[in-house]
């Protein structure tokens, strides 16, 4: 699983996304946008580029550990990945 942030410092989260997808090795590999955007077009686009899910950052830093968490088991225990390839 990837936590994408959208406001890196040298190459934009969405282009990262851009190329999870376009590349063979990772276009099936989970990517969970992880923001403080509000902007309803990032959230748009992120999915448009095959984001598997958005969340938004809570501020407070606790709050943020726990929504990481959350995601972590989700992901972990029960979401079902695709079947390996051969």
């Amino acid at each position: 699983m990837v936590l994408l942030d959208l406001k890196l410092p040298k190459i934009d989260g969405l282009e990262v996304l851009r190329h999870l997808r376009a590349n063979e090795s990772t276009k099936l590999l989970p990517v969970v946008i992880l923001t403080s955007s509000n902007e309803e077009q990032d959230l748009l686009t992120g999915y448009s580029l095959g984001a598997n899910s958005y969340v938004r950052k809570p501020v407070d830093f606790n709050q943020f550990i726990e929504a990481v968490r959350q995601l972590g088991l989700y992901w972990l225990i029960l979401n079902e990945q695709p079947p390996a390839r051969r």
